[in-house]
């Protein structure tokens, strides 16, 4: 079995972010509102309002499940990173937790991946900035780390 890549982890890690209430609650996360518009918990786990307060190790537990599940939904429709390195698949990975293994699945991203078209992939991953109709600064950096990733072999 193909083990998630620890650059998957540190990318959602680094742009989902462990969102605490330092003055009320320093050592849980809350649920809050993510840019997009759900209720989110933890390093980017949708949950719903009433989701009870977790602790960072809680958060982990959340976080390997959401990329393992990521990770199935990637090689489900991207069968072409089987065997292209880790960063590549790492890229991918975390563009699937973030958006959705659905955005995945419609996407001329998901084509371009299949036909190691690794160029075309990168141009098509860096579309992919938008929320709520406008441009989030966030996925933009978001996707130019992945952009990084994909792009380390060619």
């Amino acid at each position: 079995m193909i083990k998630v890549p620890q650059a998957a982890i540190d990318l959602a890690k680094h742009f989902e972010g462990f969102h605490r209430v330092p003055r009320e609650d320093p050592d849980r996360a809350h649920p809050y509102i993510c840019p997009a518009g759900f209720w989110t918990i933890g390093y980017g786990h949708i949950c719903d309002a009433q989701h009870p307060p977790i602790t960072e190790a809680e958060a982990e537990v959340y976080l390997a499940r959401d990329l393992q599940t990521a990770l199935v939904a990637t090689l489900r429709y991207c069968p072409a990173l089987v065997t292209e390195p880790d960063g590549r698949l790492a890229a991918i990975v975390d563009f699937t937790f973030n958006l959705g293994a659905g955005r995945l699945q419609t996407s001329t991203l998901r084509r371009r991946i299949n036909q190691q078209d690794w160029s075309s992939a990168a141009t098509e991953l860096g579309r992919w900035v938008h929320g709520g109709s406008r441009v989030l600064p966030g996925l933009v950096s978001r996707r130019k780390a992945e952009i990084e990733l994909l792009a380390q072999d060619f």
